[in-house]
């Protein structure tokens, strides 16, 4: 349309009646940005949640970027070692479900884990050597070894994980949990993310999609703490600026962003000012929350020594717990380094070595605490490896290329029931044959923990209600603690 015509639209009755409905949303703005915190929710909640009693609060998900092989860490099997170099049958592994990077190889050789495995807790439950930290912790933790999912590449299978797709575009499992229950505490955001690298290597790209929020309100997506320097950007105010200056600055930036959404009735705009807000803020909560010297050095040590340099996965692991006690209702944690194409025997124990002691830790921190009980812990990457080596096998060498139907995940807290392990796979890692468990199983579960219905919790778009596990997904009852 001619911008004139535009101008003429907008000064017609109709419209400045339907204009004038915004002075409502401002006001319910202002309700937001100023929500008590003792209610435990904003006015973004949907009003109908929770659909039933939560019996987790809050979700710390520890997602383990790259494909964890699931026989080198907690799906042993003792009877490979006798078939090591044997050709992996096809009938149990058929060529159409090998990657581009394994397909054209002619010799699919089985790579038994090269690590010592043994029983730990009352639950007998088994792990490789190179966990002795979760071993002692491991009668609190579920350990599913009946994952599969349909991605056998690493962005769209992360992407599945995280938003319930495996197409970009759709809301991560964060912020619809963020738009489904809002915040419990308004001076820091309901939904962050963190990421480290691991010792074996950098590992697959994160993209920010991956804690965006789609196509539902922006002021839902997650907010990245910097793995380095100040963990928010202009975090700070400059020198020579006092607070009720940056006050005065924001209100007046509010005041002609409220003049643009009177003109345009653009929602991104209300987004950017709560946004504004959530920073002003954040500059008084935020500097307590990464100041760790209220920390006992018990505490600290449990933790390992990278636990105070900042990026670390030892450092997120703590920053998570200081979250989830300042009401961050989902805490989301991304460890890169698990994609073991190579040398699986050295780099498995390396990422071990930064992963294990602070996971444990975390999980005692929250227990003793008395916040295990309602925070749900996840732990678990995008797929599995490959029980076939992917090129040359040596007795010390061997690599695992992707692998999506099954691999292993765990929880722990929230209501799941500790001590157990559940589903099975076949004698080589392959194959789920007893309780499988999908990616939407998964979700719909972590949903539920949380009092939320996964059916029940959508949003119109594009003519059609979308909801985080599309048309799939069932709760996994039988690892429910009730």
């Amino acid at each position: 349309m001619d911008p004139l015509q535009q101008l003429a639209a907008r000064q017609t009755r109709r419209a400045f009646l339907g204009q004038g409905t915004l002075g409502i949303g401002s006001i319910a703005m202002a309700s937001l940005l100023n929500a008590s915190e003792q209610s435990g929710r904003t006015e973004d909640a949907v009003s109908e949640l929770p659909h039933f009693l939560p019996k987790a609060k809050r979700v710390i998900y520890l997602f383990q970027s790259g494909g964890p092989a699931q026989m080198d860490l907690f799906d042993y099997k003792p009877d490979l070692a006798k078939r090591h170099g044997e050709e992996v049958p096809t009938s149990v592994y058929p060529a159409e479900r090998k990657t581009t990077m394994t397909s054209g190889q002619t010799s699919f050789p089985v790579a038994p884990t090269g690590l010592k495995f043994a029983q730990h807790g009352q639950s007998g439950t088994w792990l490789c050597e190179h966990q002795p930290h979760l071993a002692q912790v491991i009668d609190d933790v579920c350990v599913i070894k009946s994952m599969y999912t349909e991605a056998i590449n690493h962005d769209p299978a992360a992407t599945l994980f995280q938003t319930g797709s495996v197409i970009a575009g759709r809301p991560s499992m964060g912020a619809w949990v963020n738009y489904g229950l809002g915040t419990e505490n308004s001076n820091l955001p309901a939904f962050v993310a963190l990421t480290s690298n691991g010792s074996a290597k950098q590992g697959q790209p994160l993209y920010d999609r991956l804690w965006g929020a789609g196509f539902l309100p922006g002021r839902f997506q997650g907010v990245k703490f910097r793995s380095q320097g100040d963990p928010i950007l202009d975090l700070y105010n400059p020198d020579g600026v006092t607070r009720p200056q940056r006050r005065r600055m924001l209100d007046s930036i509010a005041s002609l962003n409220q003049q643009s959404a009177d003109h345009f009735n653009d929602p991104a705009i209300a987004t950017r000012v709560a946004q504004y807000e959530l920073a002003y803020r954040m500059q008084m909560s935020v500097p307590d929350l990464i100041d760790f010297k209220s920390e006992s050095k018990a505490v600290l040590e449990s933790y390992g020594a990278k636990a105070t340099k900042v990026g670390t996965y030892a450092y997120n692991c703590l920053l998570a717990r200081r979250l989830a006690e300042r009401g961050v209702r989902f805490i989301q944690l991304y460890h890169r380094g698990w994609d073991s194409h190579g040398n699986a025997q050295k780099q498995v124990p390396m990422q071990c070595l930064d992963t294990d002691q602070p996971t444990a830790a975390l999980l005692s921190d929250l227990k003793q605490r008395g916040m295990l009980e309602d925070t749900l812990v996840i732990w678990g990457g995008e797929f599995g490896r490959t029980i076939y080596c992917q090129g040359k096998l040596t007795n010390t060498v061997y690599g695992r290329d992707h692998h999506p139907s099954c691999f292993t995940y765990w929880m722990a807290g929230g209501g799941i029931r500790g001590g157990i392990s559940y589903g099975e796979t076949d004698d080589y890692s392959v194959n789920v044959v007893e309780n499988p468990v999908h990616v939407h199983d998964l979700q719909a579960t972590i949903l539920r923990q949380l009092g939320i219905d996964h059916e029940r919790l959508t949003y119109r778009y594009q003519g059609r209600h979308f909801r985080l596990t599309d048309v799939h997904g069932k709760v996994i009852k039988d690892v429910l603690a009730s």
